[in-house]
């Protein structure tokens, strides 16, 4: 089929290339022109594992090509996502749906009768009503159904997650639509993919849901990770304990500094927005956002409690500036939160992540950036390991603990095992671990039975 994916962001330049490698016609396209140029060149402008490989393959088979002329490459499409962003609106934080609706407006004006034009972007409920008025208004004709499909992409794993789908959800009533939208996902059908039929408000909502609840169950296990190290228990046995059971299940059960990136933060505050104007509140979900803005503030108190008398002068040794690994997106991640009050309680801050950093650079302008693991850990106070990495789970102990000017070690994540760490001579402390920084070894005592 021939598909125009207007939009090359995160999500618009993942869900083109994946539908170009199903065998469709794929044009993407964007008003940047030097993004567009970027992308004719095999220039990607983020980092998503595989991606790159993936443009050229495609667009060296013709399948995938870019442009800026958004009117010529919708004339011609049978299908039309748009996949552009919807950030939080300032002041408010409900979502921002000027780009959604700008789209809109030119693809009325350039679609071809029965063109299905679907919306990719998350957007709130009844967007996609507004959408299909403006686009009958414009054209003064009932021609062209508007369907709801939003995406479920992981960062790092978008591509393997566009390909082996838990689910596809389509909202629309439209029997011709869903026609076509089978037809598009047709290759994921050997997989057994299911493919969810539904209203598009109730495509809409579904994104936001599977966000909040997946926000939720991190939020839960950062609170439990807090109670074990007061009690002495250990937040890995708790999280393998209740993981175990297929009603709660193991995924994001992994304590941390809190969620960030593009779509937890965003999603669960436009959520709470939306319940609010139809007078309906998630008031655990309002709770969730609160906790988890409450959290990354209090994982820089964490590692101030390894210096109870002052960070002045600490040279602190931060590994992993991204909200996750995989991913060079540093939108809402801890370190924009932790760092910064490090640096206003006197510490030097020197930090190194695989791929972020040269974001990071305008966003933290008082960071030293390091080259390597090695030069970033030298002469270091502390080192904290902020975001999960593969190549920080097996780094050269040893010549760590030799470079550093303290043996402390926090570890926000949980890579390593308290007892190895303490046997290799770190001050050692994760989270949950039944300890905090500063207290090392100083397990609480168990909570007795009521006698």
């Amino acid at each position: 089929m021939r598909i125009a994916m207007v939009g090359t962001g995160y999500v618009g330049l993942v869900s083109g290339t994946c539908f170009s490698e199903f065998g469709h016609d794929v044009v993407c396209i964007d008003t940047d022109a030097a993004k567009i140029d970027a992308l004719r060149n095999g220039i990607i402008p983020i980092f998503e594992p595989g991606l790159e490989a993936l443009v050229a393959s495609n667009a060296d088979a013709g399948r995938l090509t870019f442009t800026t002329e958004l009117a010529e490459a919708v004339a011609d499409a049978e299908v039309v996502f748009i996949a552009v962003g919807t950030p939080a609106r300032r002041g408010d934080g409900y979502a921002d749906l000027q780009y959604v609706y700008a789209a809109a407006d030119e693809v009325a004006a350039a679609a071809a009768p029965g063109t299905i034009v679907v919306t990719k972007s998350t957007v709130p409920v009844g967007t996609g009503d507004e959408v299909e008025r403006r686009i009958r208004t414009a054209r003064q004709a009932d021609d062209i159904p508007v369907v709801s499909n939003p995406e479920f992409l992981r960062e790092g794993a978008a591509i393997e997650d566009f390909k082996r789908p838990d689910r596809v959800v389509v909202g629309t009533e439209d029997l011709h639509a869903q026609d076509v939208m089978r037809e598009i996902y047709r290759p994921l059908f050997i997989n057994e993919t299911p493919m969810v039929f539904t209203s598009r408000r109730s495509s809409e909502l579904i994104k936001y849901a599977a966000n909040a609840f997946l926000a939720l169950k991190i939020t839960f296990i950062n609170e439990m990770a807090d109670l074990c190290d007061a009690v002495g228990a250990d937040v890995k046995d708790v999280a393998r304990g209740i993981g175990l059971d297929k009603r709660i299940g193991p995924k994001f059960l992994h304590p941390g500094p809190g969620y960030g990136g593009s779509c937890f933060p965003k999603d669960t505050l436009a959520l709470v927005r939306t319940a609010e104007e139809a007078e309906a509140p998630t008031r655990l979900v309002e709770t969730v956002v609160t906790i988890n803005d409450t959290r990354k503030r209090a994982m820089a108190r964490r590692i101030m409690q390894a210096f109870p008398g002052s960070m002045r002068g600490k040279r602190i040794a931060i590994l992993g500036l991204t909200f996750k690994p995989n991913t060079d997106d540093m939108r809402e991640a801890p370190s924009l939160s932790v760092i910064p009050q490090l640096i206003d309680n006197g510490a030097e801050v020197v930090a190194f992540d695989p791929e972020g950093m040269e974001e990071a650079r305008a966003l933290l302008p008082d960071v030293t950036f390091a080259d390597n693991i090695y030069a970033c850990t030298q002469g270091a106070d502390a080192l904290v390991i902020l975001t999960e990495w593969n190549q920080f789970r097996a780094m050269d102990l040893e010549r760590i603990r030799a470079g550093m000017n303290q043996p402390v070690f926090i570890d926000l994540r949980n890579v390593y095992e308290p007892d190895a760490m303490r046997a290799a001579g770190f001050d050692y402390s994760g989270i949950g671990r039944g300890e905090a920084p500063g207290r090392s070894g100083n397990k609480a005592p168990a909570v007795r039975a009521a006698e």
